[in-house]
């Protein structure tokens, strides 16, 4: 391992449990299981796993050398019973010596290897159960207990195939392998350390949900980005496709997620979105829009929060939600409260929740931005209860 590498203090305890005489165990020599350190501690790093693995319960590589060891002895007495003994010949009689009985001992016997269990018959020749039967010791049964759940949690004595069947069967989706070397000195892909960063520079490009991290050659960067939403912005205004506008501006706010980027185009494209999703009556996305944008003008990242803020207190007004309002109000600061936009919007609030139908009307006639849009959607409920007012009085 090089030099210049800084491990955590978790690998460090781990390397020095390795290393104490009190773990040693008889038959594996220093170097194998040196050796088997430096696979697993490569293999947790280049995989970007390091961090993550629990190294306090991680078995010790000299326990996994004896995993595989009792694993390979296993596999080779089966393979062996296998060969030299038929249980049943062509003719359906069993071979001398094999009863009906027999062959359920053999069954169960696999399916105990399954399950990672080691059957009884062998449990006092390995893992020094004999030494203890002899001497009278006994070992401590929850770190007994502890280092078999950690064991079977890494993986170690259990067959990859019979482990794959098994999660198919249950409906376990197989995570992608870690990258290895191999034994012919090939070096593994190299794992992907930051952000994506992407390739792609077509300016138009249809949105799909992601099942799996993109390839960089599908994803556009930041300067294309820019590009394309421009070129939006023009078809949008020229052929006013709405299909067309929301599928590119879902394919940008995508790139620009998988690839971290949080800026000033990001804010702009967020709008874009907004703006159309709003003129085509489409809140579902508008929302989407507008809560992304809420963040991220929290961040001070420029774009136009007065005229959002306006929108967002129409938007509750339309939605009848008391407690965002209540939220909303708690916000603004007396700076906010004197711009044109959110001072306009809650004027609107002030009328409805007077009943001030005549001054409501006339807010409506003066609107900014596009808040038009949003009190579209608000004017048929407030004159239907305008003239219920008018009809008890």
């Amino acid at each position: 391992m090089p030099k210049k590498v800084s491990w955590s203090p978790s690998v460090r305890q781990y390397v020095q449990r390795a290393f104490e005489q009190d773990n040693a165990i008889p038959g594996i020599d220093p170097t194998a299981m040196q050796d088997k350190l430096k696979v697993v501690i490569t293999k947790a790093a280049e995989s970007g796993m390091i961090e993550a693995i629990d190294w306090s319960t991680y078995p010790l590589p000299q326990h996994i050398i004896q995993a595989e060891r009792d694993q390979a002895a296993l596999a080779g007495v089966q393979a062996a019973t296998s060969a030299n003994v038929s249980p049943q010949s062509a003719n359906g009689v069993y071979a001398p010596g094999v009863t009906p009985e027999s062959r359920k001992r053999t069954a169960l016997d696999t399916e105990m290897a399954d399950a990672d269990v080691t059957p009884p018959y062998k449990k006092m020749h390995t893992d020094g159960g004999l030494e203890d039967r002899i001497t009278g010791k006994q070992k401590n049964p929850e770190k007994k207990q502890k280092k078999a759940n950690a064991i079977r949690a890494n993986g170690l004595n259990i067959d990859a195939d019979v482990l794959e069947k098994r999660r198919q069967r249950f409906g376990h989706v197989t995570p992608e392998p870690s990258p290895r070397i191999s034994s012919r000195g090939d070096s593994p892909e190299p794992a992907r350390t930051g952000p994506l960063v992407g390739t792609c520079q077509d300016l138009e490009k249809s949105y799909f949900r992601l099942t799996a991290p993109p390839e960089p050659n599908t994803v556009r960067p930041l300067p294309v980005l820019e590009k394309s939403l421009e070129h939006i912005r023009r078809k949008w205004k020229k052929e006013h496709n709405y299909s067309y506008a929301c599928d590119q501006l879902k394919s940008m706010r995508q790139d620009l997620t998988v690839q971290h980027i949080k800026n000033e185009l990001t804010v702009k494209v967020y709008e874009a979105h907004a703006r159309i999703a709003l003129e085509m009556r489409d809140l579902g996305e508008y929302n989407q829009c507008q809560t992304q944008l809420r963040a991220l003008y929290k961040l001070k990242l420029g774009g136009k929060p007065e005229e959002f803020m306006a929108y967002r207190i129409l938007y509750i007004i339309y939605t009848c939600n008391r407690t965002d309002m209540n939220d909303v109000l708690a916000d603004l600061t007396p700076a906010d409260k004197q711009k044109t936009g959110v001072k306009h919007a809650l004027q609107v609030r002030s009328a409805l929740a007077s009943g001030n139908y005549h001054k409501f009307f006339r807010l409506y006639l003066e609107t900014p931005f596009m808040g038009g849009y949003l009190l579209d959607m608000i004017l048929e409920r407030e004159r239907l209860a305008a003239l219920a007012v008018m009809c008890r009085s």
